[in-house]
């Protein structure tokens, strides 16, 4: 008998998968490495296997967070030549009920449920209670989402920040810009602020090849090159910020997620990116007031689709499968 809906967070490197059932809490996490599957199918009919045999019978229905647009029949990842048709993977599955979320609409659907102990602030500020409140941050590219209040509820508007187009504010970034035109034409945002963005402003300014995983663990340790990288990285952030937040009257809070933001939450404090969030004259002050929070919660995306899931969970009809 289905009780449970499948919930999954699918990035363009890594995927997490769980199952909710009406409380909405996500159990049974199980992470997945992309690279393993030819497509979400694949991936999910996995999952389930791992399991135990009566998977498949006890889970009704899905939400899938996915790194892309997710307002289409036909679902495509960004970053990764994988897609589905949302009518066909529901058929496939014979799921009763199934939605697909952005990735950073998920993330905004669970930022009110995280605690002080999933959180790292960056300086100050003090939200405005109902006030809309800004996710954004870069992983395997840079997600934007904004949560607002419409009447007694919550919603989400997502968008595509990632990909408008990134301009310069000093001679560092011109020389970073000029570089990265040569290479790929029209620069945008996720051109930078991303984890491949990391590894080539690294290169550009040190000469040296490295993954951003890589760059991070050497600023961590001191070594001066990957210091200053990441903290080039870290100043670019801070300002595309505090445009966005200017842009949505994020007075509620700006929560910066992604898995690059949760390698640097240390390295934040120390850098500009404070300084240039707020430097947007003559909004100075009004910057200052917004708080932001680094989400360092391991699977911050499971939050809100299980905050989802839970409420289809509550909806599902005994020995009903779709064909």
């Amino acid at each position: 008998m289905p009780h449970q809906i499948l919930i999954a967070d699918i990035g363009g490197t890594s995927s997490r998968l769980a199952l909710v059932g009406p409380d909405g809490v996500p159990r049974d996490i199980q992470i997945h490495r992309n690279d393993d599957f030819a497509g979400f199918k694949q991936m999910i009919e996995a999952d389930l296997a791992q399991r135990g045999e009566g998977a498949h019978a006890a889970v009704g229905g899905a939400v899938l967070a996915v790194a892309g647009p997710a307002d289409e029949e036909v679902i495509r990842l960004t970053n990764r030549d994988w897609s589905f048709s949302k009518r066909d993977m529901r058929r496939h599955f014979g799921w009763q009920k199934f939605a697909a979320l952005n990735d950073f609409e998920a993330l905004a659907l669970g930022v009110l449920a995280l605690t002080p102990d999933d959180l790292v602030p960056v300086g100050g500020g003090h939200a405005e209670r109902d006030a809309p409140i800004l996710v954004c941050g870069p992983g395997t590219g840079f997600g934007t989402a904004i949560l607002v209040k419409t009447g007694r509820n919550r919603m989400v508007l997502t968008g595509e920040g990632g990909r408008v187009r990134l301009g310069a504010a000093d001679s560092e970034e011109a020389l970073l810009l000029g570089h990265m035109v040569r290479e790929l034409g029209p620069v945008v945002v996720e051109h930078a602020l991303s984890g491949s963005g990391l590894a080539r402003i690294h290169r550009i300014l040190s000469g040296v090849s490295l993954s951003p995983e890589e760059v991070i663990a050497a600023a961590r340790r001191d070594e001066d090159a990957a210091k200053h990288s990441c903290g080039v990285f870290l100043r670019l952030f801070g300002r595309i910020a505090g445009d966005l937040a200017l842009i949505t009257n994020a007075r509620g809070g700006v929560y910066i997620a992604g898995g690059v933001s949760v390698g640097l939450a240390s390295l934040f404090a120390g850098s500009a990116f404070r300084a240039a969030f707020e430097e947007h004259p003559p909004f100075e002050g009004r910057l200052a007031d917004i708080p932001v929070q680094v989400i360092t919660h391991p699977t911050p995306g499971l939050i809100g689709c299980g905050q989802y899931g839970g409420r289809l969970a509550r909806t599902l009809k005994p020995g009903l499968r779709v064909v």
